[in-house]
């Protein structure tokens, strides 16, 4: 089946019980058993729960895994991974993740003397030259949150076979209709579903796919163990996401280039991070191991000063903490996706103060523009810093 078939009917597609449509909403904490010598599949929800595993089985059938996870959070589902490592583990990291990726290696996981070292890994050679005798895995995120960097997944998954590491990719801004980085050699997907999965601003919520079954029992174990298990209300929205994300993902990748296209000839945007643009750094390697380049773009106005007069002055996008959602979403990384990391750290991946995020929703790409434009024309009235004042469009 291809995608949208299999979206539908891949997995857990009815209630077997009953034929409903839609699989129901177990809420329930814990279940009968019949036979003490022979329990049930369910015992406690917390272990597992008839909604929660009808979405873990989907996201296992669409990514090409064994075991499929649904945690509380993408940050939950993020963290229960890293469990995976002990105390003197050495993981590779690249150095553009998310931002609460970046707090949570920095300030928790660094505790527990699990060593991090963060490299370009859009370099392959910056990343074998990173492994250490202790190394363990390798963390990607790829394309990168908000620059959109691209890392060369089967080139890196090569490199972390021939030194014995697990790698892990962070896959929300592709899903797996764009992106298979267990087909790439990958062994752990994970998703903050919160994003295009959800795609409804609804609801919070973590995926994870492991590639084999001994991993998924390693991965289970800490998910039960920890008990960071999505409920099974948002476990049912965000298999209603999971229903319309092609067609959804179709109409706003469709915008985002041609936003990305528009933005890219705007006097007032010194450069724009897409990867659907063929003047994109990693747009070749994109195209080569994804099948399209998604509805996020970042573009930067020179400061905060003119990202600010264009938050204040557009009227279609919400300006929120979020992206992946039917609305277009306009983000400021600086302060909300990346406000974790220092401002010099964020200085090197290219976070600048006057960069903005955005995610193209299902609005008409006619109108968006219509809004940018009177956004973005009007900064003449904002004084250009004098160092700011030569823009070089990407």
């Amino acid at each position: 089946m291809n995608f949208a078939t299999k979206a539908l009917h891949g997995v857990s597609c009815f209630d077997p019980v009953t034929g409903a449509s839609s699989v129901p909403i177990y809420q329930a904490s814990t279940f009968h058993q019949a036979d003490l010598d022979a329990p049930g599949l369910y015992d406690y929800a917390r272990s597992g729960n008839p909604t929660r595993h009808a979405l873990e089985e989907a996201i296992a059938v669409l990514e090409g895994g064994t075991r499929g996870f649904a945690f509380a959070s993408g940050m939950a589902a993020i963290s229960s991974v890293f469990m995976l490592f002990s105390a003197g583990d050495h993981i590779v990291v690249a150095e553009d993740v998310y931002g609460g990726t970046f707090r949570f290696l920095t300030q928790v996981l660094s505790r527990m003397g699990i060593e991090v070292t963060f490299v370009d890994t859009t370099c392959t050679h910056a990343v074998e030259n990173a492994i250490k005798p202790r190394t363990k895995g390798i963390y990607l995120e790829t394309p990168s949150n908000p620059t959109l960097k691209v890392t060369d997944l089967a080139a890196v998954c090569r490199i972390a076979k021939k030194h014995d590491l697990l790698v892990m990719v962070d896959n929300t801004f592709m899903t797996p209709y764009y992106q298979k980085p267990l087909e790439l050699g990958a062994d752990v997907v994970i998703h903050s579903a919160t994003k295009f999965i959800g795609g409804h601003s609804d609801v919070i919520a973590g995926l994870a796919v492991t590639k084999d079954e001994a991993l998924g029992k390693q991965l289970y174990f800490i998910q039960n163990g920890m008990g960071a298990i999505l409920g099974a209300q948002d476990s049912w929205l965000v298999m209603r996401g999971l229903k319309t994300l092609k067609a959804r993902l179709d109409v706003s990748s469709r915008s985002a280039e041609r936003i990305a296209q528009w933005l890219s000839q705007h006097p007032a945007v010194s450069r724009v991070y897409y990867t659907g643009l063929c003047t994109h750094a990693g747009h070749d390697v994109q195209t080569s191991q994804a099948s399209g380049h998604g509805a996020v773009l970042s573009f930067d106005v020179g400061s905060r000063e003119r990202a600010k007069a264009v938050f204040d002055r557009v009227k279609l996008p919400i300006v929120a903490v979020s992206l992946g959602a039917v609305e277009t979403i306009l983000s400021y990384p600086a302060a909300m996706s990346h406000a974790a990391m220092p401002a010099e750290e964020r200085s090197k991946r290219g976070i600048t103060d006057g960069l903005i995020r955005l995610s193209a929703g299902l609005e008409d790409t006619e109108d968006l523009l219509q809004d940018l434009a009177q956004a973005l024309d009007s900064l003449h009235e904002v004084r250009i810093p004098d160092d700011k004042k030569t823009f070089s469009r990407v």
